[in-house]
């Protein structure tokens, strides 16, 4: 066995907790997981199964805390967990697998299929079974503090550039305000308007706010290639950089898994509650919506629906606070099927964006959001999330479907009077 296997299957043996326990022991074998799965309702292969997709850790949890298990493994009944193993399950555990959680949301019996596989995760990284994209970006977080390898200067040439297209300065390193806000390196490199956009509402509104130098990345890979110390790192310093700066709120940006990380995993990564509140940046503009700060004049003529980022709006519980928020701008807004807590996923979260071997299957996957499209008529498609932006203009380009994507926070700013 090699060092690296051994270290793997340590860690399984580790992460397997009092739930996860409990949730293999009250798995009713129902299959209804797979058909709340779009990797399986749009392939048809039963390998993508989501309680399949856990079976080396399924194995290492009755091989080592389970007394038939254990009698198993001694008596050499059960085969052990192999390399030759954890690499075939490699693209079933990153590939197929975007954390989205509609699965949990399915299942009879309440288990969080989604939990046990950030578990599994941690096992296959440190056993050198994890996906050359997702660590090339976690090397890139841990070594400039982005997974895309953006750096302080390339932040401040794109606040050059929205000062000079908004007349409106970008507030840096300010102590005290009262909003510290977060981008990702997507909102940085692809969409800079969304900066702009938080700017104009932040001046309309009369808060104080502030990007901070030393931790303006909100994007944690950590939590996508299941390594709860880079997890860790990433969320440090954050909470690091808000507390230098004395502010009040963090603002998650459009990013459904910087969300999760920071808001509900961050506390228990650090072992302590933050000093400050963490909010998404929906959240935020609900508020000043309630609070008669965020004013907005005219409507979207065109028919635009919405679609749902699993980890903001499934895993997050931010699902009203879009739709209040699209109702002052679009006059013509139609939900998609399944809608809401069920929506289904852009097919590209939980790290399976930067993995190229998992580009076909991705696509494959889309075919469900794309019925979904279709059947609402719209030209116009709205989201959350910049992975879900990125990761949905790639699909519709790829399907030849004449549909524009923009993002709520940016779609609310045009509005602005």
């Amino acid at each position: 066995m090699s060092a690296s296997l051994q270290k793997g299957l340590s860690v399984l043996m580790e992460v397997i907790d009092a739930p996860v326990a409990s949730f293999f022991s009250s798995c009713v074998h129902c299959g209804l997981c797979a058909e709340a799965c779009l990797f399986y309702t749009e392939t048809g292969d039963p390998k993508y199964t989501p309680i399949y997709k856990l079976e080396p850790l399924r194995r290492v949890y009755q091989q080592e805390y389970t007394l038939t298990g254990r009698l198993a493994k001694m008596l050499g009944l059960s085969k052990p967990v192999t390399d030759q193993e954890l690499e075939i399950w490699q693209p079933l555990v990153y590939d197929s697998c975007t954390l989205c959680g509609r699965c949990s949301m399915a299942c009879p019996v309440g288990n969080d299929i989604v939990y046990m596989v950030r578990r599994l995760r941690e096992g296959m990284a440190v056993a050198g079974h994890a996906p050359d994209g997702l660590v090339d970006a976690s090397r890139r977080s841990l070594e400039t503090g982005s997974p895309m390898g953006v750096r302080l200067p390339a932040l401040m040439a794109q606040i050059k550039h929205v000062q000079a297209d908004t007349g409106i300065e970008i507030p840096l390193d300010v102590t005290g305000a009262e909003y510290m806000v977060l981008m990702s390196s997507m909102e940085i490199i692809n969409f800079p308007e969304y900066l702009g956009a938080v700017s104009k509402i932040m001046k309309q509104a009369g808060k104080s706010w502030t990007l901070c130098s030393e931790a303006f990345e909100a994007t944690n890979s950590g939590v996508q290639i299941g390594v709860s110390d880079i997890a860790k790192v990433l969320v440090g310093r954050i909470v690091d950089g808000a507390e230098k700066l004395r502010v009040k709120t963090v603002i998650s940006p459009e990013c459904g898994h910087a969300y999760t990380a920071l808001r509900w995993d961050g506390p228990n990564l650090i072992g302590r509650p933050y000093t400050f509140d963490v909010l998404h940046i929906l959240e935020v503009l609900d508020i000043f919506r309630l609070e008669g700060l965020l004013k907005t004049s005219g409507f979207e003529d065109a028919q635009l629906t919405f679609h749902d980022p699993c980890q903001l709006v499934r895993r997050g519980g931010v699902l009203d606070q879009p739709r209040n928020l699209l109702k002052m701008v679009a006059s013509n807004y139609v939900e998609t099927r399944d809608s809401g807590k069920m929506n289904w996923c852009c097919g590209g979260g939980g790290g399976v964006s930067t993995i190229d071997e998992a580009e076909a299957l991705r696509f494959a996957a889309f075919r469900v959001k794309k019925a979904q499209l279709e059947e609402t008529g719209a030209k116009t498609l709205v989201t959350a999330c910049a992975n879900c932006r990125i990761v949905l203009e790639e699909a519709l380009e790829h399907y030849q479907m004449k549909i524009d994507v923009i993002g709520l926070t940016e779609l609310l700013a045009q509005h602005i009077d």
